[in-house]
């Protein structure tokens, strides 16, 4: 099995709604976002796929949060709120859809929301 791994960042604002919680105040984080893909084949190349490539379909990706004030977004929803661990499984599955690389797979996905929290989806496919 082989892993790469893809570091990336965005800024952007949110809200969360949770009773009685600073976060409920709008506010803005830099997030860091680690994405991880595996497979167990090489290609002819001797890659998994190419890091040029995964980091352009993340960047297509993340272009859709930066700077932007996620609750206003079409994809969070009151029941797929912007919290750092829907920003992951969002990142996580636009990335499986834009992979054509055959059995390479979005293994993991952390949004950073600072120096020392961060959510992480594990995918179970």
């Amino acid at each position: 099995m082989f892993e790469l791994k893809i570091l990336t960042h965005f800024a952007a604002a949110h809200q969360l709604r949770m009773v009685a919680q600073k976060c409920e105040n709008l506010h803005g984080h830099n997030w860091h976002v680690e994405v991880c893909v595996t497979g167990d084949k090489l290609d002819r190349a001797g890659v998994l796929m190419d890091f040029g490539e995964l980091k352009k379909h993340v960047a297509d990706i993340i272009d859709t949060l930066d700077h932007q004030f996620l609750n206003e977004l079409d994809i969070f929803t009151d029941d797929f709120p912007p919290s750092s661990e829907h920003i992951a499984i969002y990142i996580a599955r636009r990335l499986q859809e834009a992979i054509t690389h055959p059995g390479v797979r979005v293994s993991r996905v952390s949004a950073w929301e600072s120096d020392n929290s961060c959510a992480t989806y594990i995918t179970n496919e």
